[in-house]
C-alpha cells in the first residue's frame, strides 16, 4: 500500500538500490557519495535524485546523517521505500525530504535512470515521464 510519509512534489531521476541503506555508516554527510564497498551503489552520489530503495538499517543516529546531508546540499530530492523504518521516516521528516512508500510490485516498476514525478498531494503519487 502506498504512503505518504513527508509530503512534498519534486522531480528528477530515479538512483535505484535494491539493497537496504545504512545513512549512519555508508552515506558521506558532505557529498552524498555511497562509501561503502559492499553496496550496489558504492560510489555513486544520492544527490538530487529521487532515492529508490527497499529499507533503512541501522542505527538511529541515521536520521541525523539524512539531516546532514540535506544541510550539506546533498541529500536527494525525495526518497521511495518499500518500507521506512524509523531512522529513514525521522531523518526525512527532520529534512524535509519527501517520503513514501510503495508496494513491492511497483518498487520493482521502478527502474534506475527513470524520471519521475513525485507529488503527495495527487491521487496518482508517481508519474513517470
Amino acid at each position: 500500500m502506498k504512503k505518504v510519509l513527508v509530503s512534498g512534489k519534486v522531480q528528477g531521476v530515479v538512483l535505484k538500490s535494491k539493497n537496504p541503506i545504512n545513512f549512519l555508516g555508508t552515506v558521506d554527510k558532505k557529498t552524498g557519495i555511497i562509501s561503502d564497498k559492499n553496496h550496489d551503489l558504492f560510489e555513486k552520489s544520492i544527490k538530487d535524485t529521487i532515492l529508490v530503495f527497499p529499507s533503512g538499517v541501522g542505527s538511529s543516529v541515521g536520521a541525523y546523517t539524512i539531516y546532514s546531508i540535506k544541510s550539506n546540499s546533498s541529500a536527494p530530492l525525495a526518497m521511495i521505500c518499500q518500507k521506512a523504518d524509523l531512522t529513514v521516516a525521522t531523518g526525512c521528516a527532520l529534512a524535509n525530504i519527501p517520503l513514501i512508500t510503495i508496494t513491492d510490485e511497483e518498487f520493482a516498476s521502478i527502474e534506475n535512470g527513470m524520471k519521475i514525478s513525485l507529488d503527495t498531494d495527487s491521487s496518482n503519487l508517481i508519474h513517470f515521464q
